[in-house]
């Protein structure tokens, strides 16, 4: 499934799409909130996880690109996690340090929650923020997620959106 917001085109990530992906996938300052990609080899390997979750359930992150010029500015959607299993259908965004602060995480994540809501008719999402990423905690809060708890293993708090109306 490709969506289309006012600012974003949101499509099934291709293998041509990973050296784009690692270009913040693999910058750890980029990732500080999160697991980075160490090498290409491991950023495809990733990216295959998330993808064999789209074939068997239909959903996984989509690769982010601006609409103004198409170049690739993130990756996120929803996904079950191929590498920690457990946790439920979750939305999750990463985003190229150079697209931060233009309103994007909030975009997808509007367009997730009305993909898992209308399309996929899915009960509730969760999603995980640290504690000092005050930025995703925003997003999150503004799309309507509500802070579960804190789970210590992950050094994240777990938040929830009901999605039954």
């Amino acid at each position: 499934m490709e969506i289309e917001t006012d600012r974003l085109s949101l499509c099934p990530t291709r293998l041509s799409d990973v050296p784009g992906l690692f270009a913040f996938l693999g910058d750890p300052a980029a990732m500080q909130h999160t697991h980075h990609c160490a090498t290409l080899r491991d950023c495809r390997r990733h990216v295959a996880g998330h993808e064999w979750q789209r074939r068997r359930r239909g959903y996984a992150p989509w690769t982010i690109r601006s609409k103004a010029d198409g170049a690739i500015i993130g990756w996120g959607g929803l996904f079950e996690d191929p590498f920690d299993p457990g946790w439920g259908v979750e939305i999750g965004y990463w985003f190229a340090s150079s697209a931060w602060g233009k309103g994007y995480a909030t975009e997808l994540t509007n367009a997730a929650v009305a993909v898992a809501r209308d399309h996929l008719r899915l009960p509730e999402v969760r999603a995980f923020a640290k504690p000092d990423n005050l930025g995703s905690s925003r997003v999150l809060e503004k799309a309507g997620f509500e802070k579960q708890r804190y789970v210590p293993e992950l050094e994240r708090f777990l938040y929830r959106h009901s999605l039954t109306r």
